[in-house]
């Protein structure tokens, strides 16, 4: 992926990195939207929240690491460039197709553990977004392990995660995951876990948007091996992929973001058609 116009703005930047949080612990379990590869384990993230919310938050204080303060620089200035241009499109999506007004959130960096308004957060969460305080946070270090554990690399690769999570923020103003946080207690966990499968799926697919856009208002420009990555990142983070890794074998009714196939597909339909009506996951037949 190349940058043809990339915008370095930091109007809605919080840099937080060196700046830790110990004995974060993560609240608002119905708040949070885990991101791409929510838990490294394969477990169910909103599980793995909750077992984090147990965790005592007494003493939680914060710890600054002067050393730290600039840690992955070069992942700061893509993601930000990203974040950016996401926002661009979808600024101008709102206005042009949408007749509404689009609203941008806050990029947040951190180191090892933050605090947001929907409870504390440790770099084990993965990037995620927060409906509460419309943020995105990602411990920049999260791309190493996306490249190392996992095998995805590249700009675009690493651009998916950041689309997708500003996918979530469009899905907030839309009020899609007002919809779907309703029904949280009220159907059994199966069939909940079935509903935010298709909010990850629908972030994939608003993801692929905006590499669609981006390119027709020369933001980037796609090389050679730049669908390849991207592609190897939506396998890698297939609820199937990562727990066959995990545990040898899959609980398809524990899948709370899609297949790996899933997830590619309803990216690759965004990135081809950049047309927001085909997105709608939650009435597509195939997800029923």
């Amino acid at each position: 992926m190349k940058w043809i116009n990339r915008n370095d703005s930091q109007a809605n930047y919080e840099d937080r990195r060196g700046k830790g949080r110990r004995n974060a612990a993560v609240g608002g379990v119905g708040a949070i939207i885990v991101a791409v590869i929510a838990l490294l384990l394969g477990q169910n993230p909103f599980q793995a929240i909750d077992m984090v919310s147990n965790m005592a938050p007494g003493g939680d204080s914060e710890v600054v690491d002067p050393s730290r303060a600039n840690e992955n620089e070069d992942l700061k200035v893509l993601t930000l460039g990203v974040f950016n241009s996401a926002n661009d499109v979808w600024a101008e999506i709102f206005r042009s197709q949408l007749d509404k007004q689009y609203v941008r959130p806050t990029l947040v960096t951190f180191t090892d553990a933050t605090v947001t308004e929907c409870g504390g957060a440790t770099a084990a969460v993965g990037p995620f977004y927060c409906p509460a305080d419309q943020k995105m946070y990602i411990d920049l270090n999260f791309f190493h392990q996306l490249k190392s554990d996992f095998g995805a690399e590249g700009d675009l690769a690493m651009a998916y995660v950041t689309a997708h999570e500003v996918g979530h923020h469009v899905q907030k103003l839309l009020g899609i995951i007002d919809q779907v946080n309703q029904y949280r207690g009220r159907i059994s966990e199966a069939e909940y876990n079935k509903m935010n499968v298709k909010l990850e799926l629908q972030a994939d697919f608003l993801a692929g948007v905006w590499v669609y856009h981006a390119q027709r208002m020369n933001m980037i420009r796609l090389e050679p091996g730049d669908l390849e990555s991207v592609i190897s990142a939506t396998t890698a983070v297939g609820d199937d992929t990562i727990q066959k890794r995990a545990r040898g074998y899959t609980v398809p009714d524990s899948f709370t973001h899609g297949t790996a196939a899933q997830r590619t597909y309803w990216f690759r339909k965004g990135m081809q058609s950049g047309d927001i009506s085909q997105g709608d996951t939650f009435n597509d037949p195939g997800l029923r």
